[in-house]
C-alpha cells in the first residue's frame, strides 16, 4: 500500500477524510503544511504515489494503476471521501473518479484537465540523475551542483524535497528508471469513459496554461458537475504559488453542502 501521512482533525469530526495526492516527482511531505491547515473538521491524509517517496516501486506509472492504488487506499481509510489531486495526482484521482466514483465525495482536481499533453519531463530526469552526490551531506551545496543544469531555483528547491541525504550514500526517492520509460503515459491520458456525478471542483492558476477553454467541453462530458476556478497569480503550482488562497478556496467547496 501507498505511504500515507495523516494529519488528524483538530476538531469533532463533522467532514469526511480529505485525501490529496502529489503530482511527479512530489511526495505527501511536499503537501504537510496545506493539510495541516485544512485538518480543523476531518482528518487528511497524504500519500507518495508508486516510484515516488517511501512508496513501493512498481514497474509502471500508468494511470489505471495509480488509481488503483488509491482505491486501495481509501478503502481502507473507508469511503467515501474527499479527494484532492494535483497535476499528475489530479489525473490519478480523475480516473478514479471515472471507474470508482463511489469511492469519492467531492474532487478537487488542481491545474490539470483529462487531455494528453506534450510537455516531457524527461529533462528534469536527467538532470535529477546528473546531479554529484559524491561526498554531498548539505542541501545547500546539492542546490548549488544542482544549478549547473536547473537554472529556475524554485524548480530546484521543489527537486532537492526528493533527495535523502541522510542516507548513506544520498539516494533520491524517486524512481527515476520507471519514471522516465513511462513518460509517455505521465503526461498522456488513457482516454477513460465514463462520468463522475459528484461536485468537482477544477482549480487552476491564472499564469498557467494548462486548462484551457478549449479543455471544457472533454471536462464537462465526463465531470457534469464541474466548477472552475481561477487563482490569480498563481502558476501550475498554484498551491505553492499561493497556499492562503489555494487552501481557503479547497475549504469552502469542501465544507458546501450537497446541493450547492
Amino acid at each position: 500500500m501507498l505511504n500515507q501521512v495523516l494529519h488528524p482533525a483538530k476538531e469533532a469530526k463533522s467532514l469526511p477524510t480529505l485525501l490529496i495526492v502529489h503530482g511527479l516527482f512530489g511526495s505527501a511531505r511536499n503537501w504537510g503544511a496545506i493539510a495541516r491547515n485544512l485538518s480543523g473538521p476531518r482528518d487528511v491524509v497524504t500519500v507518495d504515489q508508486r516510484n515516488h517517496g517511501e512508496s513501493p516501486r512498481g514497474a509502471t506509472q500508468s494511470y489505471p494503476d495509480m488509481a488503483a492504488d488509491l482505491a486501495q487506499v481509501i478503502e481502507a481509510l473507508g469511503a467515501p471521501v474527499d479527494l484532492l489531486g494535483h497535476s499528475m495526482g489530479g489525473k490519478a484521482a480523475m480516473q478514479l473518479a471515472l471507474t470508482r466514483p463511489e469511492l469519492i465525495r467531492r474532487l478537487v482536481v488542481a491545474d490539470i484537465a483529462p487531455v494528453a499533453y506534450n510537455h516531457d519531463q524527461s529533462g528534469h530526469i536527467a538532470a535529477m540523475r546528473g546531479l554529484d552526490l559524491t561526498d554531498l551531506a548539505r542541501r545547500q551545496e546539492a542546490d548549488r551542483r544542482l544549478a549547473l543544469t536547473v537554472e529556475d531555483p524554485a524548480l530546484r528547491a521543489f527537486f532537492l524535497q526528493s533527495l535523502d541525504l541522510k542516507a548513506q550514500p544520498p539516494r533520491w526517492r524517486l524512481n527515476h528508471d520507471v519514471l522516465e520509460a513511462e513518460m509517455d503515459k505521465i503526461i498522456g491520458w488513457p482516454g477513460t469513459t465514463g462520468s463522475f456525478p459528484g461536485a468537482t471542483l477544477f482549480l487552476t492558476g491564472a499564469d498557467s496554461h494548462y486548462v484551457r477553454p478549449e479543455h471544457r467541453a472533454a471536462i464537462k462530458a465526463q465531470f457534469p458537475k464541474a466548477r472552475f476556478a481561477k487563482l490569480p497569480g498563481a502558476g501550475h503550482w498554484l498551491h505553492a504559488d499561493r497556499p492562503r488562497e489555494f487552501e481557503e478556496t479547497v475549504r469552502v467547496f469542501l465544507a458546501a453542502s450537497a446541493s450547492d
